[in-house]
């Protein structure tokens, strides 16, 4: 417990103070330097990044970008704890020293659904879609189905927190009315071992690490969550294995649940802004090296990222937009001289002729250009 608390304490005081830096309210503990007095240069490719709870996966993303981008030098990157996907969306719209934030996908439309934020549609765009993150519902002895938590305590993580607002919409979705709390998660898991709460909601990456070492003699278990079309018209389905928590799933056995998309977030500055400039910086860094994010020691999620991929509802970053169109066309004739390796390859086994064949490769080439998808 001790050791614990000592842990929890130095990480706080480490990531208040990493704020304080990126806010500029504090300065460097000594002179910069005879030629940077006032340390300009040292926060001048500064980016701060909002990420989630010490237990939670966006904490080990943020952690990654930081390990892999920070240079020291044109590029500095400064973590930061959050309280969830509501809470994060807010802080970088409003918070100085935060340029972007890991949130869930569906995130964006619930502000604007409960006007959390006037003009979100301008002042917040995307990086790129991460990896899916899954509902976990971590339910006590005495609950065998999710529909018998009717009318009992579940906690749905702290107010403004992304569990919090997905617990809730699902909840909603299957028609099952709780008693909501507002524990965060290890307090939770605590109050779910005496039996304080039925059961515990908790969207993270599987497998997240406050459940990874529970074991099946405590009684605790996964409850599967029935799907529908209202949930799937929302939701992705996907599934927790004995893969995943060897501990609670029996290897012959899988729990039912859905996954809901991570996205890296970014407040819209203007292109002639400093602050554009610098996150402009960090994507350029971050896609350029993204190979190394799929590498040891990094969260296995990095494995499921598209960096092309769409995120409904949402506009991409301009920078982001461009990198991408850029290497896009760089891969182009590459991408092209294989296809007609392909197709060469297609057409002589099938006896085509030589010239026919690049004939037919040119009008395949046409088609593909004009087809919408």
């Amino acid at each position: 417990m001790k050791a614990s608390f000592v842990r929890m304490f130095s990480l706080g005081r480490m990531l208040v103070f990493g704020a304080c830096i990126a806010a500029g309210t504090l300065g460097p503990a000594g002179p910069a330097s005879a030629a940077d007095p006032r340390g300009v240069n040292a926060n001048s490719g500064t980016v701060g990044i909002v990420s989630g709870g010490v237990e939670g996966t966006y904490v080990r993303i943020a952690a990654d970008l930081a390990s892999v981008l920070d240079d020291g030098d044109t590029l500095r990157v400064l973590p930061m704890l959050g309280k969830g996907s509501v809470q994060n969306l807010k802080d970088i719209v409003l918070l100085k020293g935060i340029d972007v934030g890991i949130v869930q996908s569906d995130v964006l439309a619930y502000a604007k659904r409960e006007r959390l934020l006037p003009n979100l549609d301008r002042r917040i765009k995307y990086i790129a879609k991460l990896y899916n993150e899954e509902l976990h519902i971590l339910a006590g002895p005495d609950v065998a189905r999710i529909e018998d938590l009717a009318g009992r305590k579940v906690n749905f993580d702290v107010q403004g927190s992304g569990t919090s607002m997905t617990a809730s919409l699902v909840f909603d979705m299957l028609g099952i009315k709780v008693e909501p709390q507002a524990s965060d998660q290890s307090l939770a898991l605590e109050k779910l071992r005496k039996g304080e709460i039925a059961a515990m909601a908790y969207v993270a990456g599987k497998p997240t690490r406050l459940f990874r070492d529970l074991k099946a003699g405590e009684g605790l278990h996964f409850l599967s969550i029935p799907m529908s079309a209202a949930l799937l018209d929302t939701y992705l389905p996907s599934r927790l294995t004995n893969a995943d928590y060897d501990g609670l799933i029996k290897p012959d056995e899988q729990v039912d649940t859905v996954a809901v998309g991570a996205v890296m977030a970014v407040y819209g500055w203007e292109p002639d802004l400093e602050r554009h400039r610098k996150v402009a910086r960090f994507v350029d860094a971050f896609f350029s090296k993204f190979d190394e994010f799929l590498k040891p020691p990094r969260h296995p999620k990095w494995k499921e990222v598209n960096l092309a991929a769409d995120v409904p509802g949402w506009t991409r970053f301009e920078p982001a937009e461009q990198w991408l169109r850029q290497a896009s066309a760089a891969k182009e004739p590459q991408a092209t001289a294989a296809r007609k390796e392909e197709f060469r390859t297609f057409v002589e086994q099938r006896g085509v002729p030589p010239q026919q064949a690049e004939k037919l490769f040119e009008q395949f080439l046409l088609w593909q250009a004009r087809s919408p998808q």
